[in-house]
């Protein structure tokens, strides 16, 4: 897939996609003084007049809980990037196509002290978070396998209850967006070494994804 000509165009919905998806990440790697990895997950599902969306976040550090956000009904909303569900707002907005998005939240996350509850029912303490993150891109987007991926940075904070928030500035980010009569999760290089801070998420349609921070960013855990 090409990516020059209309930038809007490649940016925003496509509805001739039976599945659409908008993946965004960003980290600190394990070597910083305060490593963390976000995700931020956005996908749209159509049946013919039937729509229905997934969401899905996650805050992970080590030394504390996963913080694991998970809606697998979300209704549809006229603008396709605003996602309201049950105590759940988060929208995604395209400042400038190829080069800037805006990606916040306001929800309650489930804290999991076992990442590997996320891939079960993930019972936990419900958490407040919100995310007021910027996006912006630091190079070409490539294209992938039904859409194409991009290098970014990420500005912005992330707000805990009871904290001061997790502040980024210039974080090593990434982003995805994919459209196809169907999609798997976004595959990753393998994860060789890492820290065991993880985001895994098992998805309604029997796939999963297990992610690892790693020196270079986010890498799959082999299933």
């Amino acid at each position: 897939m090409s990516v020059d000509g209309d930038q809007r165009r490649a940016e925003g919905r496509h509805d001739d996609a039976v599945v659409e998806e908008w993946l965004f990440t960003c980290w600190l790697p394990p070597d910083t003084h305060e490593p963390i990895g976000v995700v931020s997950g956005y996908r749209i599902l159509r049946d013919g007049a039937a729509v229905t969306s997934w969401y899905w976040a996650a805050v992970a550090r080590p030394g504390a809980p996963l913080l694991h956000v998970a809606d697998w009904h979300v209704p549809p909303r006229p603008d396709p990037l605003l996602v309201k569900g049950d105590g759940l707002w988060a929208e995604h907005v395209c400042d400038a196509p190829m080069e800037q998005w805006t990606v916040s939240n306001e929800t309650y996350a489930t804290a999991l002290d076992d990442p590997d509850d996320a891939l079960g029912r993930a019972y936990g303490t419900p958490t407040a978070v919100a995310f007021d993150l910027e996006w912006y891109a630091t190079a070409a987007p490539s294209p992938v396998p039904d859409g194409y991926e991009q290098a970014g940075v990420v500005h912005g904070v992330i707000e805990l209850a009871g904290g001061a928030g997790l502040h980024l500035d210039e974080a090593p980010a990434h982003r995805w967006h994919r459209w196809a009569d169907e999609l798997g999760p976004v595959v990753l290089p393998p994860a060789f070494a890492h820290t065991g801070v993880r985001a895994p998420f098992a998805f309604p349609d029997g796939t999963v994804a297990d992610w690892a921070l790693t020196p270079e960013g986010w890498r799959s855990l082999p299933r």
